[in-house]
């Protein structure tokens, strides 16, 4: 279900309303009468800043945000985005179908955080379920503000469109969402964003050599797909285009080199998270007419330890001639994104960004909290990717990517192996990537917040969506 994001410009009365105050704030002006100020004041003594009132007919939401001056403008963002989950949460549980987001011309931003809290919180994937009798009932957030904020509306709704979408695709099983499927999802999606779509089927990717992905694919009875994303608006303020690169391993058994089922192999039909994200984003991107010119690229397959599968002691000859000693097929993500990074030269670009759920070491390193990140970009760059990543809470955590990690992936056979040994294993893995790489590029390692077994706030359980948010939010700074 869809939620929908509405700007409102008149007054609504009788509606489940949020209001944001401060302890100085004359509460009678706001509406409530004698028992309902006692009973806010009470909550007050004990400290409780969020107040909820059931009015039978509506819930009256209060946040009292004196405590939050307290945060950096990111962490308040944060702070709003979970009030929204809290509500929502309220809303589905009382099955109310709309809430009013009051704003002045102080709040506006947190409003709108509030409002894609709330949103994101509402998501559910429920193809696979027969009961859909206790589904959310939330349908619309009515952002009670003046016209002028009509655009960032409109703006925030295509955003929460897109990480619906990719939690979605994340969410499918690869019993639906094989390597074909995914790219025709997604070139269905890039129809309908004005986004030009070209997916290279197994003879072309053949003609091509991309030795690392036909090496993943060697396993599978289902061919691979290569996804070519690009949209070029004419007011594009960027001549070389900004190129997303997206891990699109639709279910990694870990091939011949076997993952063990429980807490591993089990949710494996996440690892094309990266595939996903960038996928949604440069279709956000181009649906909000971001003046900016991207790419993306997105090779995918599944990963199986049947056919002819490839084996430990194989040796491949990548996209771009290098040869690669493979001593562990479950260290696959790696191959397929080399072939899609030396294949992003050809745009000669001004700035290459991967995503992919590559390693384990990057999610026990920094858990969920956050996303691995490391490469060759200018400081400049890392310092306003890391900016975005803060301002949507998708933060990120820079590794070192020192030259000494790089003879650890040193091979006696050919010029490198495709795993570097029991330490810094996600740095490794970005060391044997930049082999790919002569230009500005940065890898992010979304293994640990790709998918989640428990619920976390607004992220919700399962898939997350993340990179979808950071990437738009980047994309937008660099239009400024």
């Amino acid at each position: 279900m869809q939620t929908t994001i509405q700007l409102q410009n008149k007054a609504l009365s009788g509606k489940s309303t949020l209001y944001l105050c401060t302890k100085k704030d004359k509460l009678a002006s706001l509406g409530f009468d004698k028992n309902e100020e006692a009973y806010i004041q009470k909550k007050l003594k004990a400290d409780e800043h969020y107040i909820l009132i059931n009015r039978l007919s509506s819930l009256i939401f209060i946040q009292f945000t004196d405590d939050f001056t307290k945060k950096t403008s990111a962490e308040k963002l944060e702070a709003y985005r979970v009030l929204g989950q809290k509500m929502c949460v309220a809303l589905n549980t009382h099955r109310y179908k709309e809430v009013v987001l009051n704003t002045d011309k102080n709040n506006n931003e947190q409003i709108l955080a509030v409002a894609e809290g709330c949103a994101l919180a509402n998501y559910e994937f429920l193809k696979y379920k027969s009961d859909t009798k206790k589904k959310h009932t939330l349908e619309n957030i009515l952002v009670h503000t003046e016209k002028e904020n009509t655009q960032k509306i409109e703006e925030l709704q295509i955003v929460i469109d897109a990480v619906y979408t990719a939690r979605t695709w994340v969410n499918e099983p690869q019993s639906y969402l094989t390597a074909v499927s995914f790219s025709k999802e997604i070139k269905a999606l890039a129809g309908s964003s004005n986004v030009k779509a070209e997916v290279l089927a197994k003879k072309q990717i053949e003609a091509l050599k991309m030795g690392g992905l036909l090496a993943v694919n060697l396993g599978s009875k289902t061919p691979p797909t290569f996804t070519i994303l690009e949209y070029k608006p004419k007011n594009a303020k960027n001549k070389q285009p900004l190129v997303l690169v997206g891990k699109g391993v639709v279910y990694d058994t870990g091939g011949l080199s076997l993952k063990p089922t429980p807490n591993s192999m089990d949710t494996m039909k996440c690892d094309m998270a990266g595939g996903a994200a960038v996928a949604a984003a440069i279709c956000a991107i181009a649906k909000a007419n971001l003046p900016y010119y991207v790419v993306a690229l997105i090779p995918a397959t599944d990963n199986r330890p049947g056919e002819n599968a490839y084996t430990p002691g194989d040796v491949v000859t990548m996209f771009d001639g290098q040869t690669v000693e493979v001593l562990n097929t479950d260290a696959e993500g790696r191959m397929l994104l080399a072939d899609a990074l030396a294949y992003a030269k050809k745009y000669k670009p001004e700035l290459v960004l991967d995503f992919a759920t590559l390693t384990g070491a990057a999610a026990a390193a920094i858990g969920s909290y956050g996303t691995v990140c490391m490469g060759t970009a200018s400081e400049k760059t890392k310092n306003q990717l890391k900016d975005c990543g803060n301002h949507v809470h998708e933060r990120l955590v820079e590794f070192p990517f020192w030259d000494d990690y790089a003879k650890l992936i040193k091979s006696d056979l050919a010029d490198m192996k495709n795993i570097g040994g029991p330490v810094g294993g996600a740095i490794t893995a970005g060391k044997f990537l930049e082999k790919y790489v002569d230009y500005p590029w940065m890898h992010f390692d979304i293994a640990g917040p790709a998918y989640l077994t428990t619920a976390d706030s607004y992220r919700g359980k399962q898939g997350t969506g993340v990179g979808v948010r950071l990437l738009f939010n980047f994309v937008k700074s660099l239009c400024n």
